[in-house]
């Protein structure tokens, strides 16, 4: 996609990842975790519970071995992966229930004839998306135009001209460009550049020499020339032009920086005049591009990978306009291909669902039309959700547990025995002045400009797509919009936002198993404020330390304490580094460093707030445990899951979340109150020696 993010968005979990289409930024479609639901568990009546379910124990593990295997094993052997899905665990189980409402919204809205903008909005682009005999009957038609576009090609004028109109319509070519905070003064909107345009997960799946890599980069070439088959290229002609395509993008990759360094916001920081922009790519028309994007000429922008765009340059000049026609029309059928016929959708699906993820069928039609209906205009059907399940007294309770949480933190700075006075104070004033924000927005985004109709699907994705372009490049130049959401209300997720200094709990989250205001203190702190005490913590992990209390890139750090982080940091890396996921393929500790230290810092917060909660009350055991071990047990349940091995790889190669197993025996195994919950000895592996125990916050 054409928009480019702001500073990386820290979210809870990438697990529960839905079909995404036209965000309103770039980030926004990374982050867009699938549906979730209402607010359950006795904010809103539910017959959902979040309390402890034994029968998720397996009492043939031991909680000293394998803590992770102990807490969720039962679960996982009555919970076999569905065959729509590559992953089946707590966070699609919450998902799964609350698409069941959203679908009920949108048919009635399908099925409605009034008034209401918003309802005919959402409502219209789902009967679009669910009319599948117009869809089959129209073939590639939608988009015969904008292949001819391509095809009408002749000139390196024209490449950047097509390069405009792919940005425009939100889809994937060449770089990624759109507003962002400009991370050392957060409170003006900037132009912000960032390396993109490639057809499969990363750049280093263009480069692994095992064997399972050549073999995905040959079915991969295959699949772009059948894809390229379907929109009426000859089988031999379409074989030719996947080469080029798979040439092009290995030139690009190879440009690129890996997912691991482009954790390091100092390093992805350029912000250049645009005359310095035009000198590093002196092949590339910036007065064509902008004006075909509808962006007035910005002072500066900010190109987060100067040698990507360096090397961009040289492809352009190197390569000919016939290779970038094959290179246009391979992301315009790619990109479209959920919102097109059968038999595009399922080639589509053959690669990156089957091959890439192991899913064995296309989950059902209406759950990705939902799943589009949302990233598209994702706060209009947000209205509708809220206005159905979420009352707005819900966010009282959660503002409290919020609050409870904020004191664990600042307790734990105050005491803090690595950090120095002046660096504890500046840490003391972020934490003081973190945003919160729960539930929904305080203000919606006006659609007003925007129409769906029941046209042909793929159009209205486009129109929605470059109303969402539209908006997004609107913000450059002004100052930044604080009561602007990241994620959809429904949304199962949670994030933290490093510029905006702010953690967010959309609604969908606040249910079971995840919070249950019937469940015991001991259960919901291990669950929601283990989530809570994550996403701030991600204030003060590897990449947010760097951000101060105003959200702006600033080294508010002294010498020595920064060097006492790194130590702690490092040996966090290195404990992950050491986990085998799939037999020789190990976690890697660079990539998963912030959450890993999120994860051991919101598990500890959270554990001090339950402590301070029981403070005068009765701890007796339910269930034969007691409330220590029922808040680490609850920890454990949210992660639960199963995962093909597909999934796996794909998550252990490009995703900075650790495995589910890690996520729970990583930090609970540096924690001295899970030892002594569990009667943990010395030696086990549930308790890491002392010289190896990882503590930060």
């Amino acid at each position: 996609m054409s928009s480019r993010p702001n500073r990386p968005h820290r979210q809870l979990s990438s697990t529960a990842r839905g079909p995404v289409c036209a965000p309103r930024s770039r980030l926004e479609r990374r982050m867009l975790a699938g549906l979730a639901g209402c607010l359950l568990g006795g904010l809103v009546v539910s017959p959902v519970r979040g309390d402890l379910n034994l029968s998720n124990l397996d009492r043939t593990s031991k909680p000293q071995i394998n803590f992770y295997d102990y807490a969720v094993d039962g679960w996982k052997k009555t919970h076999p992966i569905p065959a729509a899905y590559s992953t089946w665990g707590a966070f699609n189980e919450v998902i799964d229930r609350n698409e069941a409402i959203l679908h009920r919204i949108l048919d009635r809205e399908a099925a409605a004839v009034h008034p209401d903008p918003i309802g005919a909005l959402v409502g219209n682009l789902y009967s679009s998306g669910m009319n599948l005999a117009a869809i089959d009957a129209a073939g590639i038609a939608p988009i015969r135009a904008d292949l001819q576009r391509i095809d009408g090609m002749h000139s390196a004028s024209e490449v950047i001209d097509m390069v405009a109109w792919f940005h425009k319509h939100s889809l994937e070519a060449f770089f990624a460009l759109g507003s962002e905070q400009d991370p050392k003064d957060s409170e003006r909107m900037i132009a912000g550049e960032s390396q993109a345009g490639l057809g499969m997960p990363d750049r280093d799946y263009y480069f692994r020499d095992d064997a399972r890599s050549k073999e995905l980069r040959s079915h991969y070439v295959a699949h772009v020339a059948r894809m390229l088959a379907l929109i009426g290229d000859d089988p031999e002609h379409a074989k030719a032009e996947a080469d080029i395509v798979m040439r092009l993008e290995t030139a690009m990759a190879k440009a690129s920086r890996s997912a691991a360094d482009l954790r390091d916001p100092v390093a992805n920081y350029h912000k250049l005049p645009l005359a310095e922009v035009r000198k590093l790519t002196p092949h590339f028309d910036w007065t064509a591009y902008l004006a075909g994007i509808g962006l007035p000429t910005p002072e500066a922008i900010d190109v987060s990978q100067p040698e990507f765009m360096e090397a961009l340059d040289g492809l352009l000049a190197s390569a000919s306009v016939d290779d970038w026609k094959a290179y246009f029309r391979w992301h315009l059928i790619h990109d479209c291909a959920p919102y097109l016929s059968k038999p595009v959708v399922d080639e589509n699906f053959a690669f990156f669902g089957k091959e890439l993820t192991g899913v064995e069928v296309l989950r059902d039609r209406w759950r990705r039309v939902l799943n589009t209906v949302d990233s598209c205009v994702g706060e209009a059907l947000g209205q509708l959700y809220v206005a159905d399940n979420f009352p707005p007294e819900s966010k009282r309770r959660m503002l409290q547990l919020v609050n409870n949480l904020k004191d664990a933190l600042r307790a734990r700075l105050l005491t803090l025995e690595w950090m120095d006075a002046p660096t504890r104070t500046a840490a003391l004033a972020k934490l003081d002045a973190f945003g919160v924000k729960i539930g929904y927005p305080d203000r919606w985004i006006d659609y007003s400009s925007l129409t769906m109709d029941r046209g042909p699907y793929v159009l209205n994705v486009l129109r929605a797509n470059a109303f969402n372009v539209r908006r997004d490049l609107a913000k450059i130049g002004k100052p930044v919009d604080r009561l602007e959401w990241g994620m959809t209300p429904p949304t199962v997720n949670a994030y933290y936002n490093p510029s905006m200094n702010e953690v967010v709990f959309p609604a969908g989250i606040l249910q079971p198993p995840f919070f249950d205001a019937k469940a015991d203190d001991a259960v919901n702190y291990g669950s929601i404020g283990a989530a809570i005490g994550h996403e701030m913590t991600h204030g003060f992990d590897d990449e947010g330390r760097q951000f101060d209390a105003h959200g702006n890139l600033s080294d508010w750090w002294t010498p020595a304490s920064a060097v006492k982080f790194k130590e702690r940091s490092a040996a966090i890396v290195r404990q992950f580094n050491s986990y085998a996921a799939i037999g020789e393929i190990h976690v890697n500790g660079e990539l998963t460093q912030g959450e890993n230290i999120a994860d051991l810092g919101g598990i500890k917060l959270a554990y001090a707030a339950l402590e301070h909660a029981l403070e005068g009350q009765s701890r007796a055991r339910i269930d034969g445990f007691t409330p220590e071990q029922r808040f680490f047990l609850s920890f454990a349940s949210v992660w639960r899951q199963n995962q093909r091995l597909e999934a796996e790889r794909l998550q252990v190669n490009t995703d900075p979340h650790s495995p589910a197993a890690y996520r729970v025996n990583g930090p609970l195994s540096n924690l001295p109150e899970f030892a002594a919950a569990f009667d943990v000895p010395e030696g086990s592996p549930m308790r890491r020696a002392a010289k190896d125990r990882v503590e930060i916050w």
